[in-house]
């Protein structure tokens, strides 16, 4: 969202009344934005709110600002537009939190290279003296943008891997984290204030800028590879919060208030978000944001597990007893959006509510890989949004439950996070799948473990039968035998 204003340039003195209006127009729509995403129901009325709003802070920066070369900022946006657009065809909802990490370090790297172009050229920006030096609250700004910039690039490109799977969603615990940690935010913090209060002339405290950047990119790589695969959703509404912040610093340096009011909706909007997914999994806030403070380090899951009995099933064993319960509640993980299986699991759904099975999803806050993974898949399949709960308002009903149908989850029905104190997913609260009559589990095999890399107590339990098998292909053959 941030990405297009990033190259506007500085206001004029007098700003018209009308381009007044048109920010607060803006802002307004990004508000209502905001509230619309809040639900599925609304999803794509907020989209339509924040691309309004967005249209009409980029026309009024640019029929506002001095540009350098109007055609070809017209010609970026025009490319940038193509590419997004591209991309948001052709990426599947299972890589959908990578694209939002990706573009969060694009945010992230935008705030550097505006504040790197003021630094540089502090007069085409409206904040140097008479004597071409970068005025002290400018510096202040300048170093803060610039910071919390480098932090999130460096720190989404790391979420970006962790997600992808190209580096381990195991913690990386590095000997002396915290002091590091703490150290570097403390000189980042020091060198901010030197900075702004070096005396102006002769250009000689321009190191500390750069000093500022390379810690900031140091430590947003620092603060994320600590932080375990469980605890990544909570990861990407909080490099979201900082992305806002970035922005933010940089439209007080470009004097534009679209982008102030934007990046501040953003980071706030984000930083309540990562507090919510905190408290609906039982983590600290502080200790989720200073790089998994107080986490312990963890088996990576590389030992062989002891092999254990469990029972396996069949498509035509899940039918006969799906189409024999009264109540079933479906739990959905990232394995249903890996294999696609939402619209099988739709008309599974509708098979068994035609015989008069009652039939309820349950979603978790941290199902899948970001925030509303889960329910987003379900949309796109067309899933009654009153079938759709969350953990607070359904746990209870697995008591009643003659079947628990998980497909694709795993950490967030184990029962480790209320047992094991070593767990990395002690503490987060979980589905009671292990209180219902009979439970379904689809997963490919028995040799994966969940995203936080520990083996579930679920799978051998006497009610559990496996049914080992790609989740779209198992669903289609239940569907199959229930016709």
């Amino acid at each position: 969202m941030m990405i297009s204003l990033l190259s506007a340039g500085t206001e004029a003195a007098a700003t018209p009344a009308w381009v007044a209006l048109a920010y607060l127009a803006s802002g307004v729509l990004f508000i209502l934005a905001l509230r619309g995403l809040s639900s599925p129901q609304t999803s794509r009325a907020g989209n339509r709110y924040g691309m309004l709003g967005m249209l009409i802070a980029v026309v009024t920066t640019l029929l506002t600002h001095d540009v350098a070369s109007l055609p070809e900022i017209l010609i970026a946006i025009g490319l940038g537009g193509i590419i997004g657009f591209t991309i948001a065809r052709k990426i599947a909802m299972t890589d959908m939190p990578q694209l939002v990490a990706a573009f969060h370090s694009l945010v992230g790297l935008a705030a550097v290279l505006v504040a790197l172009a003021a630094f540089l050229n502090p007069a085409a920006f409206g904040i140097a003296d008479a004597a071409g030096q970068i005025l002290t609250v400018s510096r202040i700004e300048l170093a803060l943008g610039a910071a919390i910039g480098a932090i999130t690039f460096s720190g989404s490109v790391i979420a970006f891997a962790k997600l992808n799977g190209n580096m381990s969603g195991t913690p990386i615990m590095l000997p002396g984290r915290h002091i590091i940690n703490l150290g570097t935010l403390a000189g980042i913090i020091a060198l901010t204030a030197l900075y702004a209060i070096s005396p102006l002339g002769g250009g000689g405290e321009g190191w500390m800028f750069w000093a500022i950047l390379g810690a900031a990119f140091i430590i947003g790589f620092l603060l994320i590879i600590p932080i375990g695969g469980a605890d990544m959703p909570v990861v990407v509404s909080m490099l979201n919060s900082y992305s806002g912040w970035a922005a933010a610093a940089m439209g007080f340096t470009l004097g534009n208030t679209a982008m102030i009011i934007t990046g501040a909706l953003v980071g706030a909007s984000g930083a309540i978000l990562s507090y919510i997914m905190c408290k609906a999994m039982n983590r600290s806030f502080i200790s989720v944001i200073a790089g998994g403070f107080g986490v312990e380090a963890v088996s990576d899951g590389g030992e062989p597990r002891e092999q254990r009995p469990y029972k396996q099933g069949s498509a035509a064993d899940a039918a006969f007893m799906l189409e024999q319960a009264e109540n079933v509640i479906i739990i959905p993980g990232y394995g249903m959006a890996v294999a696609q299986a939402q619209h099988a699991l739709r008309e599974m759904c509708d098979l068994l509510e035609e015989k008069g099975v009652n039939v309820k999803f349950a979603i978790h806050p941290v199902a899948g890989r970001m925030p509303g993974h889960m329910n987003v898949l379900l949309a796109e399949a067309s899933v009654d949004y009153d079938k759709v709960f969350e953990l607070e308002d359904i746990n209870s009903d697995f008591a009643q439950a003659d079947v628990a149908f998980i497909i694709g989850a795993n950490d967030v029905v184990n029962p480790a996070a209320k047992t094991d104190k070593t767990s990395p997913i002690y503490g987060m609260p979980v589905f009671d799948v292990d209180k219902a009559k009979q439970v379904f589990f689809i997963k490919r095999s028995m040799g994966g473990v969940g995203y936080a890399g520990v083996d579930n107590d679920v799978f051998y339990m006497d009610q559990t039968m496996m049914l080992l098998a790609d989740a779209k292909k198992m669903v289609e053959e239940i569907v199959k035998s229930l016709d």
